[in-house]
């Protein structure tokens, strides 16, 4: 990707979380960019914001595989399937490995 081009960005977010969760601390962080966004530019966009499906994460491979025609550059593990305070992920591994086998850049973080 050259500086010039848009770089695009997904978020997977946990789906026990998102039943209370309106996402507001990912989008104010990316729109901001802040903590986990903060390194990108105005040439950024957040182009897919979903969650996993619930456990095992079995939406991440169907979901990560309609997102290819996009060209998403980057996905970002939201912070509520990573932090302690949260449910704990018992599948983040696979779904960590599920978007590194697509291709994908895998940051772990959005807004914590």
């Amino acid at each position: 990707m050259t500086d010039d081009q848009t770089k695009k960005i997904a978020v997977i977010r946990c789906d026990i979380v998102s039943e209370a969760c309106p996402g507001v601390g990912c989008f104010m962080a990316f729109n901001k960019r802040k903590e986990h966004f903060r390194e990108y530019g105005s040439n950024t966009e957040m182009v897919a914001f979903f969650t996993c499906g619930g456990c095992s994460g079995r939406r991440v491979y169907r979901l990560l595989k309609s997102l290819e025609k996009f060209k998403v550059d980057v996905v970002h593990l939201s912070s509520c399937i990573q932090m302690d305070n949260y449910p704990k992920c018992p599948h983040i591994e696979e779904i960590k490995r599920t978007v590194r086998n697509a291709g994908m850049e895998l940051v772990e973080g959005t807004h914590h």
